[in-house]
């Protein structure tokens, strides 16, 4: 009996994914490397006109310019600063006012022992990887909400699932923005805008090598070793392609995930042992 699925009568060309986005606008952060920039490309490879920031000016620039060789349809700005600062998101916003699509990124905080952390260090991870976001958030979902579509993605860690005990820091920080997001993205998916969070495991990127190379430092074993080690240990068998985690936050950043919100999405390679 014939189905709709059977194999002789699949069109090729309904499995091709279009994600809706083309023409949206998008400000990520922190963009010039690693997981920032793979969804900043992501987007940008959907016909999603994207402003990317960092604080390095040469990095980003080449970043962008990269993209602008790659995806010449697509207007991509770049606005060098700190995003965490009032300053640096007054002029992402001032390049990038009314996005459709916002993800937020920022450097995590260094490793360390918290018997060593001051007042100041907490301040510091929570103004970058809690306050920054929501403050970003805060000056963009109403547009959003008024215009019936917008979609928000947090980067920010697997050890907000599973903590690493040498990155107190981020731990604490990541966490208290997810409990935030959990109450306030059960109000706006009401009017098409999604807020979620991509959990990333050991991806390839400078993050790891200084998480890695501080490990090192601590251990006065050699960083290469460490990181062999790790990812041996990973169900994986290897560390996480930029790549999957940009495309991860396009899905996510679609016309059709309207009704993901409120959601950590671990990207770990299977690390984390857990079944729920």
């Amino acid at each position: 009996m014939s189905t709709a699925f059977d194999l002789v009568d699949i069109n090729q060309e309904q499995f091709n994914v279009d994600l809706g986005i083309k023409g949206r606008r998008a400000l990520v952060c922190a963009s010039s490397k690693g997981l920032g920039r793979a969804c900043a490309a992501a987007l940008a490879a959907e016909g999603v006109h994207v402003t990317m920031t960092a604080r390095g000016a040469e990095a980003l620039a080449q970043a962008a310019a990269d993209l602008r060789k790659l995806y010449p349809e697509v207007e991509i700005t770049e606005v060098a600063g700190d995003i965490t600062t009032p300053e640096g998101r007054a002029a992402a916003l001032a390049a990038c006012p009314s996005p459709d699509i916002l993800v937020n990124n920022a450097g995590g905080p260094p490793p360390g022992d918290f018997r060593n952390w001051t007042r100041d260090d907490w301040i510091k991870a929570l103004d970058a990887n809690m306050l920054t976001p929501i403050e970003l958030i805060k000056a963009t979902v109403d547009g959003m909400i008024e215009r019936k579509f917008g979609r928000i993605v947090n980067i920010t860690s697997a050890a907000v699932k599973a903590p690493i005990d040498v990155l107190g820091l981020s731990n604490g920080a990541r966490s208290g923005l997810t409990g935030f997001v959990a109450g306030l993205s059960r109000k706006t998916v009401r009017h098409n805008v999604t807020i979620n969070a991509l959990l990333p495991g050991p991806f390839d990127t400078d993050r790891l090598r200084t998480v890695s190379a501080g490990q090192s430092k601590a251990s006065g074993i050699p960083v290469e070793e460490i990181m062999n080690k790790r990812m041996g240990e990973n169900p994986a068998g290897r560390f996480g392609d930029p790549e999957e985690f940009g495309l991860a936050c396009a899905f996510l950043c679609g016309a059709k995930a309207g009704f993901i919100t409120g959601q950590n999405l671990l990207l770990d390679g299977g690390a984390f042992p857990g079944t729920f």
